[in-house]
């Protein structure tokens, strides 16, 4: 389906050029794009499979935050995704071990977010999913776009990258030195604003730089890109809610 919609006139080219200097093969891209698209999809279909038992089946919730063991679990749960990265960067072009490792992370995230998920209003979950499916889908056709015109957003990753450390910092005042609801309410926007330039500029990775090897790597990052919009979207609307 996607060689149909994606074809390209020239014979010999065989599908629609990604980005002008292109010099690889558009089919090799194409099947490299749809490959990590399939795992990020399956990787949110995961999490949302997590996150609605945790919220729809009560005990599950409370068990985490009533008990110690559920406390100690819940910390747990929070610090695996990072644990996991660091083998998962070193294997992830080791097959199984990095979809073994790749599972493992997906999962302990989904039950970070189902537990975040747990005591929101369902008015403010389902505002967050729609706005959050909205900005991905509409900033990933954007960015293909803009590839096809010849655009490289490849200059955003230092500015990213300082914006992510000022994210974090500001994260951390807010643990020891809590400002209120309009920091809250700052700091989502703020992120939001951040990752939404982290998709574009993982999709342009995803365009015209990441290697036919690291498909887990380039699922990885855009699930997360994805996974911290929704959270910061729903800081945002719980604070105002």
């Amino acid at each position: 389906m996607w060689n149909q919609a994606f074809r390209k006139s020239d014979p010999e080219a065989g599908a629609r050029l990604l980005y002008p200097v292109m010099l690889e093969s558009p089919e090799l891209r194409w099947s490299f794009i749809r490959k990590i698209y399939a795992i990020v999809a399956i990787q949110l279909l995961a999490t949302i499979a997590v996150g609605a038992v945790v919220v729809s089946v009560r005990p599950v919730a409370n068990f985490f935050v009533s008990t110690g063991a559920g406390l100690a679990l819940y910390i747990v749960l929070i610090i695996t995704p990072f644990i996991v990265l660091c083998p998962l960067y070193y294997y992830h072009q080791k097959h199984p071990v990095n979809y073994l490792l790749l599972g493992i992370f997906t999962i302990s995230l989904a039950f970070v977010v189902g537990l975040t998920c747990a005591f929101t209003s369902g008015k403010v979950i389902l505002e967050s999913v729609i706005l959050t499916a909205v900005v991905v889908i509409g900033l990933t056709l954007y960015t293909f776009w803009a590839a096809r015109r010849g655009q490289d957003f490849h200059f955003l990753g230092p500015f990213l990258s300082g914006a992510l450390l000022v994210l974090i910092v500001f994260a951390l005042i807010q643990v020891f030195f809590p400002l209120g609801k309009i920091s809250v309410m700052i700091y989502g926007c703020l992120a939001s604003i951040i990752f939404c330039g982290y998709i574009v500029y993982d999709t342009d990775n995803l365009i015209k730089r990441y290697s036919y090897d690291e498909y887990i790597w380039a699922a990885v990052s855009l699930y997360l890109d994805i996974i911290n919009l929704f959270l910061a979207l729903l800081t945002v609307f719980r604070a105002s809610d």
